[in-house]
């Protein structure tokens, strides 16, 4: 059980560091949201790659080719979320979109734990409340909304693309190639959507941006995701859904130490009822 606690938090890290090194990239205007995503999925592509040919050598060709469904659906809903996520926040407020695209995955994990008869306690449901309106008084910004339709749906298409790359993983038996074949079949889609449907050149492509997109795609998306794979056949599609609304808090904080961004008093209480919220919502018994 402690393996499985450590382990969760290292892969929540993770997400919550590749929203950091987003922030850099993009918002410091070293690259595109497009190639960002592109230099992401790619790396992430070659190193779980690398890793595979290592520990499974001349087994990898054989688990790439099992169960092609299975594959296929993860590579896509994996290029789903990359690329929805990328259209999005184009026109949406970062804290914005960030608290739209988890309310998309928690419906969408929600949903999928009554289908699939797990069942919903009133302590995870009551946690997970807790937890969302803490997200809200975390991220919701100041003065008027603005909701722009298609980025709105991108967003949500987002979410649900997450939502289900999650869910595939629960059924997980070789997480690094399995989540090796995933990285290549997504970085395809992505170059072949981009090439069609190219995106805005918000910002010039320079060495540090390549980089950062690099260090994403390679450690804290490629090996993180492997990670998530890991762990999600032993957590419940209700709790794994619950467990990253600890991302946005995590990746506050990490823009604090890492960006020199302002720690406000709002900040610190807001991301304790966030945590609490989780916290209380993963106790008591996994199923209803």
């Amino acid at each position: 059980m402690m393996r499985l606690c450590l382990a969760a938090l290292l892969t929540l890290i993770a997400f919550a560091a590749n929203s950091v090194l987003n922030r850099m990239a993009v918002a410091g205007g070293h690259i595109s949201v497009g190639d960002f995503a592109l230099w992401r999925v790619a790396a992430g592509a070659v190193v779980l790659l690398g890793l595979s040919l290592i520990l499974r050598g001349g087994r990898f060709a054989s688990i790439a080719r099992a169960n092609p469904k299975m594959r296929l659906a993860g590579g896509l809903c994996l290029a789903t979320y990359m690329l929805g996520f990328s259209l999005a926040y184009l026109k949406l407020d970062a804290g914005l979109g960030t608290l739209l695209l988890f309310g998309a995955v928690q419906l969408t994990m929600f949903a999928a734990s009554l289908v699939l008869g797990e069942g919903l306690s009133p302590r995870r449901l009551l946690g997970a409340g807790v937890a969302f309106a803490g997200l809200i008084w975390l991220l919701l910004p100041a003065g008027d909304v603005v909701l722009p339709l298609d980025a709105v749906a991108a967003i949500a298409i987002a979410g649900i693309g997450w939502g289900g790359y999650s869910l595939l993983g629960r059924k997980a038996r070789d997480p690094i190639p399995e989540t090796a074949v995933n990285f290549i079949l997504a970085c395809g889609i992505c170059a072949l959507a981009l090439a069609v449907f190219p995106l805005p050149q918000t910002s010039p492509t320079d060495a540090t941006g390549r980089g950062l997109a690099i260090l994403s795609g390679a450690v804290t998306s490629g090996l993180g995701y492997a990670l998530w794979y890991t762990i999600l056949p032993h957590l419940g599609a209700a709790r794994a859904g619950l467990a990253q609304l600890s991302v946005p808090p995590l990746a506050i904080m990490g823009g604090v130490v890492l960006l020199d961004e302002v720690l406000t008093l709002q900040l610190v209480m807001a991301s304790l009822v966030v945590i609490g919220g989780v916290a209380y919502g993963l106790t008591g018994p996994r199923k209803a």
